[in-house]
């Protein structure tokens, strides 16, 4: 059955149309990026979708959209745009919807995709495991965190909030990297050390442990420095957001009793050949007595070029195909 698989951010909203048989993706076709400022809602950008492609929409929907899905209203981050989970069918002219967080719906795409859609970052480079917990930890302008269960009766995928726990510094560069968010934040979470946006506090540290002055950068001129330019500093400071990394996605593996960890998130794939280079494996290990166990775990990160829209597809699929 064809189904239009919606993934919805602040700045875009990607759309396609989804084949699904037998509880899986068969196809996903027909791609569009629409930016969500030039549309008031969704109902209209769905519209505009149909105008592209020239034909009639599916009546049936798959939707991620990057907030919390609980409640009578949900309102985007960085758009204007309202989603009232009550009016979908009315408004999109469908008959049946999954309505998934975008974290969750990235938890469905790593249950489905193929082995081929996965690189080997650390550990056995084997194939995930059919049984037990992965555990999914995605770095990008947030840290998004998933539990992904398989049992004999198929996956469950569990959306959490993970990304806002305690970080934990290993080392004096991340006491001081923790003192000086602590200043601005009070509390500092994991997110706050391995998302996007903390490259600039971890610039600024490693400056000011260097006695280095200069003017302050933004997180997207220093991750251009490093990953595009190869300056030094910036570099050192990615090198240090993926030792923080490596510890949090360890920290949770061991708090999900998990038997695989998968990175995914923009942000991830973009460090795709700087993490097998950096230290993350050794912090994704140093968990003191359970070292030998931490390392027995197969870390890969999902490679598929739209794991949301995917996921949300997926998630349809496995409710209603």
């Amino acid at each position: 059955m064809e189904v239009v698989a919606a993934d919805i951010g602040g700045t875009h909203a990607r759309l396609a149309i989804a084949q699904v048989e037998g509880g899986r993706v068969a196809s996903l076709d027909e791609q569009r990026i629409l930016n969500t400022a030039d549309y008031p809602s969704l109902e209209v950008a769905w519209q505009a979708y149909g105008r592209m492609l020239g034909r009639t929409l599916p009546r049936s929907a798959a939707i991620a959209v990057a907030s919390p899905v609980g409640g009578e209203v949900i309102k985007l981050t960085n758009s204007p745009w309202v989603i009232r989970p009550a009016l979908l069918r009315e408004e999109l002219l469908v008959d049946e919807y999954v309505l998934v967080n975008d974290f969750g719906a990235v938890g469905h795409a790593v249950a489905q995709a193929g082995p081929d859609e996965f690189t080997h970052l650390c550990g056995p480079d084997t194939r995930l495991p059919d049984r037990g917990v992965v555990s999914i930890c995605g770095p990008g302008t947030g840290l998004g965190v998933a539990q992904l269960f398989r049992a004999s009766d198929g996956y469950h995928v569990l959306e959490t909030e993970g990304g806002h726990i305690d970080f934990a510094p290993h080392d004096p560069i991340e006491d001081a990297l923790v003192a000086r968010l602590r200043d601005v934040f009070g509390r500092v979470s994991a997110e706050r050390v391995c998302a996007g946006p903390a490259i600039v506090a971890i610039h600024a540290t490693l400056a000011a442990l260097e006695n280095r002055s200069g003017p302050e950068l933004t997180d997207k001129q220093i991750w251009s420095a490093a990953l595009d330019d190869g300056d030094g500093v910036a570099l050192a400071a990615v090198d240090r957001l993926c030792l923080a990394l490596g510890s949090v996605a360890g920290d949770l593996a061991l708090a999900h009793g998990a038997k695989a960890v998968v990175i995914a998130g923009g942000l991830g794939y973009r460090l795709k050949d700087r993490l097998p280079q950096s230290g993350f494996a050794e912090r994704f290990a140093a968990k003191g007595r359970f070292r030998q166990m931490m390392a027995a775990l197969p870390v890969k990160l999902i490679t598929h070029p739209e794991p949301g829209l995917f996921g949300a597809a997926a998630a349809f699929a496995q409710r209603y195909a």
